[in-house]
């Protein structure tokens, strides 16, 4: 037996010991047309259709309405929940996979001011957990690099692609930066930062240094990081600030206006104590999740419940998010909590579909279920914000069928068999 033999063999067994369980590849777009009809439409701009129709082919929508129009293939929706496929905003999916194992955490980069680090080039389509995020209908997510005062340069993915160059949806939607907190915490201490105004004016001059580069015509030296944050000068690009605190909120506010940005406010926990200084300055407002606990003991306990509903009544573009990428799945509930504190069920959808991709700067092409856009849709027998109720039984991206199977099916599949044969014995 020669040397390549034993190396075959050695092979062969090394793998038979591996778990055969790589993700089901991604579907074709449909040949010819497909029609969902007789389903409660959901728009996504706060209109519904009861017992519509939508058509779409290769990929896009081309009717939505009142009438059942024929098609190659026809899918009875029977009154079934047909929604536009949510959209997760800051996250980390396809960058991290197992969070106690810093191995497969690829979301941080060294160094506090990072506006050239691109989050797409890391992003993994094979991850055991997007296929999990889909079943529960996320169809898109933006993914954004998590370490630093600038983090970097955040894409927006569809979630079923081979590769990363194959998901990108929007290749660079924008850049993130952690504001300074006006506080510091120690042992429960609540007291002011010190540095907080220094650490602001910080950011002034860094803006000043890369105007000053962005206008000097006879650059001797290419600075990434100076050529990179100057897409978000002039509103070219978004800058997505992630702020809570109602003082820096303020700050935020003023910081846009006097560098012209395009300012976009992430986390926004006290958001709907100036929800009104928001709305004039024209800044969105990406909400963190509402299930959690108030930021302090003289707060409502139910504030982050009652949030949503503050800004949607003061007129504020305003999203809602999940934390961390496998918790993902739970998108939807975020928005069904809102709605049992005074939001609009159709406003909750609006905020996991159209208000998203209007912030991440995608409406044109998602978002709603309108004449033109992708045929980026799902089908629920149920609500799709309630937990009790939800069960996403169809699922298209861009007009592909997308399988709901994911890891945690394969385990209950795998135990329910298990544990029936037992009690059969």
């Amino acid at each position: 037996m020669n040397i390549y033999q034993y190396i075959l063999i050695y092979t062969l067994t090394a793998l038979s010991w591996i778990s055969v369980d790589a993700q089901i590849p991604p579907q074709p777009i449909i040949k010819g047309s497909v029609a969902i009809q007789n389903g409660i439409i959901h728009i996504g701009n706060g209109e519904i259709i009861q017992g519509g129709c939508i058509l779409f082919e290769n990929g896009k929508i081309t009717y939505v309405g009142q009438e059942n129009r024929s098609a190659d293939t026809v899918i009875n929706a029977q009154s079934h929940h047909v929604y536009p496929g949510l959209i997760a905003i800051n996250t980390i999916i396809g960058l991290t996979e197992i969070d106690a194992v810093r191995s497969t955490r690829d979301f941080s980069e060294i160094g506090s001011i990072n506006p050239h680090i691109r989050s797409i080039i890391a992003y993994n389509t094979d991850s055991k957990i997007i296929p999990t995020i889909r079943s529960n209908g996320v169809q898109l997510a933006e993914i954004v690099p998590a370490s630093g005062r600038i983090t970097g340069q955040s894409s927006v993915v569809q979630l079923d692609g081979w590769n990363w160059e194959d998901a990108v949806y929007h290749s660079t939607n924008g850049i993130h930066m952690h504001w300074p907190n006006p506080y510091s915490y120690s042992k429960g201490i609540i007291s002011p930062n010190k540095n907080y105004i220094t650490e602001v004016e910080k950011l002034y001059q860094y803006l000043i240094e890369v105007n000053s580069y962005k206008d000097d015509k006879e650059k001797k030296e290419k600075n990434l990081r100076l050529e990179a944050m100057s897409m978000v000068l002039k509103g070219n690009k978004p800058l997505y600030i992630h702020v809570d605190d109602q003082k820096a909120i303020l700050d935020v506010l003023e910081f846009g206006k006097t560098n012209e940005l395009k300012v976009v406010i992430v986390g926004g926990r006290d958001s709907w104590k100036v929800a009104e200084q928001i709305r004039k300055y024209d800044v969105s407002v990406v909400l963190a999740p509402t299930q959690r606990l108030p930021s302090s003991a003289d707060r409502d306990i139910d504030q982050p419940f009652k949030t949503p509903s503050i800004l949607q009544d003061q007129e504020v573009l305003w999203c809602i998010s999940e934390s961390g990428s496998w918790e993902q799945r739970n998108l939807a509930f975020q928005a069904g909590q809102a709605v049992g504190y005074g939001l609009d069920q159709e406003a909750a959808i609006s905020a996991l579909t159209l208000n998203t991709a209007q912030i991440l700067g995608i409406s044109d092409r998602t978002g709603s279920l309108e004449k033109g856009k992708d045929a980026n849709i799902i089908i629920s027998t149920g609500n799709i914000l309630d937990p009790m109720s939800q069960n996403i039984i169809y699922s298209f991206i861009q007009g592909r069928p997308v399988d709901l199977d994911n890891k945690h099916k394969q385990l209950y599949r795998k135990f329910k068999k298990k544990y029936s044969l037992s009690e059969s014995n």
